[in-house]
């Protein structure tokens, strides 16, 4: 899938969708991001040595997991993340690399799903991670104020 086959699954736009590519092989999805380097989150983290920020790579895993889910989400439906357990972040992912992710869901139950999930940069692991998310009716997550 590239990025217009994605955005037909997740509801991320612009500058959160984080997946440039994925592919389904079995139970696993393997993702591809590459790291540009004028993201917003690396404008301030960190000035003259830019990281991308664990919480962004959590959210790439994530979103790799959730292709999985395609006969699930629908035009009403949105995955939205209930937890996350044993983040390790192992090695820093910089501007020009290639980030890779591979994710399976590991259980489910109800509207709850639980994935887990590893990112590389070549051969070098840069994060592993146990997570969840819900799949919610899009009316229950946006709501516009008054």
């Amino acid at each position: 899938m590239d990025r217009k086959d994605i955005e037909k699954l997740l509801p991320h736009r612009n500058s959160m969708l984080l997946l440039d590519e994925v592919v389904k092989e079995g139970d696993e999805a393997h993702g591809l991001y590459k790291v540009r380097g004028t993201e917003f989150f690396l404008d301030g983290h960190f000035p003259g040595s830019p990281i991308v920020p664990g919480v962004i790579l959590c959210e790439i895993l994530a979103q790799t997991a959730c292709v999985l889910l395609d006969g699930t989400l629908s035009g009403d439906k949105l995955p939205v993340y209930a937890g996350l357990d044993k983040a390790r972040f192992r090695s820093p992912v910089h501007p020009g690399d290639e980030f890779r992710t591979r994710c399976r869901i590991t259980k489910s139950k109800g509207p709850f799903y639980f994935a887990e999930g590893e990112g590389y940069v070549g051969e070098r692991t840069a994060i592993t991670a146990s997570f969840s998310f819900a799949i919610a009716e899009r009316n229950q997550v946006c709501s516009q104020k008054s």
